[in-house]
């Protein structure tokens, strides 16, 4: 996934909040000026690039060759844990939640291919609707398609040398993710200042190359091994916004 040069706005993206996540209008609308919110969330991510995605340093995905054709597609895989948050009186401290999507083939006119988020059955009405107007500002991103799976468990485990994620107990979606093999030591390699999408502020890329990451429901199902990995912990506040 990837920061898109300045090409979305804030507007576009409470709109889909509203409409691909089912919250109230009005519950999209106070993710602006009028709700104090935030959200410190880590992230477990992976996709169908090569290690290190370039989308983040361009408009348009690796190129993959299949079939006697060139394809360009970035299908990933997120394990959102939210280490502190909250929108307004709604708390999100613990909340799991699963992305997976595709960025398509350029996604520099602020369209991107599909997304379908999953919640775990335990988050409330009101933590759905929360997350689905905070993370509207993380992504700023028009879907062609966006759709809401059916609440899952989601296992999530992290060390500087391995970290798992886990939708439906893997039947559902995967990422494990390794310690960079290239590193000159048993510290994470880690790449700073770069922008993760509309985050104000990120902790640094932990580079960690993927064993296995896949999506294993619905018509958009896809799995790679050896591809892009990396740890986030990102955050973003209402004052970052007005």
């Amino acid at each position: 996934m990837s920061y898109v040069k300045g090409v979305f706005v804030a507007v576009a993206g409470l709109a889909i909040a509203a409409l691909i996540f089912g919250v109230r209008a009005s519950v999209a609308r106070q993710a602006g000026a009028d709700a104090d919110w935030s959200m410190n969330t880590t992230i477990i991510e992976a996709c169908t690039c090569p290690m290190f995605c370039p989308c983040y340093f361009d408009t348009k995905p690796a190129p993959h060759h299949e079939h006697g054709s060139t394809q360009h597609y970035c299908k990933f895989n997120m394990g959102h844990k939210v280490n502190k948050g909250h929108h307004g009186a709604v708390k999100l401290d613990g909340l799991k939640f699963w992305i997976a999507g595709d960025l398509g083939a350029d996604f520099g006119d602020g369209t991107a291919d599909w997304a379908e988020v999953t919640f775990e059955s335990s988050a409330t009405k009101e933590q759905r609707d929360a997350v689905a107007a905070i993370v509207s500002r993380i992504y700023p991103v028009k879907w062609d398609s966006f759709s809401v799976g059916k609440d899952a468990p989601i296992e999530w485990k992290a060390t500087a040398a391995r970290a798992e994620a886990r939708l439906d107990g893997g039947k559902a979606g995967e990422v494990v993710l390794q310690h960079n093999p290239s590193a000159m030591s048993s510290e994470p390699t880690v790449i700073k200042n770069l922008r993760y999408f509309g985050a104000a502020r990120n902790d640094g890329f932990v580079l960690m190359p993927n064993e296995v990451q896949a999506y294993r429901v619905g018509k958009n199902a896809f799995e790679t091994r050896g591809t892009n990995g990396f740890m986030i912990t990102l955050e973003l506040t209402s004052k970052d916004v007005k």
